[in-house]
């Protein structure tokens, strides 16, 4: 692999920078499980001619000039440097392929300083035993909706296999609850610059020194380099629109919302040596695709310069708050409805978009150490981070072999609570990232969220 000669390069964006200092350092990992036994020899030619080597950043080294700014520099790439084959099984005290495999993300995680910047920053790793493949993605190179749309382009359907997936999308505009452009009367106007003027305090209170009160579930400074464990939720999608009609005009995320309240409250009385006694209110933040469209989208599109929808990292940042109280509520639905009131107000707000100016504008301005830190904190005084991917709902296959599960997480963060949720062919399976150290049983937080979730859709079928 040699870098071409003569070329300046293209600087890095604002956020890419971001994600390459040592605080915020941060890998994606999409991990594909498929159903049939995996032939490395037919993956290679598939990456050799897919639309991922046609992206520049992922056929670029990450070089810094003299002035020690870092730009991409095109190069040639040697596919063999960036499959890592594992061929024997992964030892595991439960002994089966899930767990397998969430032990090797575990040790993932906190292992960032691994892509090597002597090639471009991305990887493959085949666990051969365990019929799984797993992407790993420099954040520098784009967010979650960027990547997972550019994977599935390399995808077909089971039922067609001419055709690639469904890019789900749908339009803001049609979303329910307000939405911050809908300012048709003075009343409207003046919710919304309300909203705004609160939630931005707020997050400006947030980077200097507001933070959540201790549980037994909170991080801090330093907790992304503590060894980490993953398990995994699994929910149907089905159960979650039950619910949603349960809820008048709720949507997915927001029962995804009452789901993680109700778990969490579960998992804080389980802790507490006589259970809650009283409510805690504790953090999330939250990552909010800032594109014209939600979802995924095709890939092509996203490659444009010219697209509304871009490509690279375009998302913001929302702190979401939850009250978690004791085992003695009566109606599961109140957490959906909670949430809903909650998620609702941020709608009005432009809290997402006022986060991603003001971070595109400190590290245009400051620079990337003060932005880092700024993020750094932001973390640091919250307890857990949340994202949620739609992925494509119909089955898919990868090289001829059908697709058997779609999941996602990231690298390490302060936080000792990570979830990453990714939806498809009916499933939404969400993984759960913990500092082992701190939260020693994410198995029983997984089943928690499961069991919160079948507790509301039972209410929601007694209601209907």
């Amino acid at each position: 692999m040699r870098s071409t000669a003569n070329e300046s390069g293209e600087p890095l964006t604002p956020a890419g920078r971001l994600f390459l200092q040592p605080n915020t350092n941060q890998v994606i990992h999409c991990v594909i499980g498929v159903k049939n036994p995996i032939d490395v020899d037919s993956i290679k030619p598939l990456i050799r001619d897919s639309l991922m080597l046609q992206h520049p950043r992922f056929t670029s080294l990450m070089v810094r000039d003299h002035r020690g700014l870092e730009h991409w520099r095109r190069t040639e790439v040697d596919i063999d440097q960036h499959i890592k084959v594992i061929e024997d099984s992964i030892s595991t005290t439960a002994g089966d392929d899930e767990s397998a495999v969430n032990d090797y993300l575990a040790e993932l995680c906190i292992d960032a300083a691994g892509l090597s910047t002597d090639k471009p920053l991305w990887e493959i790793h085949v666990l051969i035993a365990h019929k799984c493949v797993i992407f790993r993605i420099h954040h520098a190179l784009g967010d979650g909706i960027s990547l997972m749309s550019m994977l599935l382009a390399n995808c077909r359907k089971v039922d067609d296999p001419e055709a690639p997936p469904t890019m789900v999308s749908f339009d803001r505009k049609k979303g329910r609850g307000r939405n911050w452009r809908d300012w048709k009367n003075l009343w409207g106007f003046v919710v919304t610059l309300w909203f705004c003027v609160v939630f931005s305090i707020e997050f400006v209170l947030r980077c200097l020194w507001v933070r959540d009160r201790r549980t037994v579930i909170s991080g801090g400074a330093g907790v992304e380099e503590w060894p980490r464990k993953l398990a995994t939720a699994k929910l149907r999608l089905e159960d979650m629109k039950s619910v949603k009609k349960a809820v008048t005009n709720a949507t997915i995320n927001d029962v995804l919302f009452g789901i993680i309240s109700s778990g969490l409250s579960r998992y804080l009385d389980f802790r507490a040596p006589n259970g809650l006694q009283k409510e805690i209110r504790i953090t999330g933040v939250a990552m909010v695709n800032l594109r014209p469209h939600h979802g995924l989208q095709d890939s092509t599109n996203l490659m444009r310069s010219n697209s509304g929808a871009r490509w690279g990292n375009k998302f913001g940042m929302i702190l979401l708050p939850v009250s978690c109280h004791g085992s003695n509520r009566s109606d599961p639905l109140e957490y959906v409805g909670r949430a809903k009131a909650m998620i609702d107000r941020k709608k009005q707000s432009l809290e997402a978009h006022f986060s991603y100016k003001v971070g595109d504008f400190v590290m245009s301005t400051l620079g990337a150490k003060i932005a880092c830190l700024l993020n750094y904190r932001i973390v640091c005084n919250t307890t857990f981070t949340i994202s949620n991917v739609i992925g494509p709902q119909e089955e898919i296959m990868i090289a001829g072999n059908p697709v058997t599960f779609l999941r996602a997480n990231n690298s390490a963060l302060p936080h000792a609570l990570t979830l990453n949720m990714l939806s498809y062919a009916g499933r939404a399976d969400m993984q759960i990232q913990v500092a082992k150290d701190i939260i020693p049983d994410p198995q029983f937080l997984a089943k928690c969220f499961e069991d919160a979730l079948l507790e509301m859709k039972d209410q929601a079928m007694a209601k209907s």
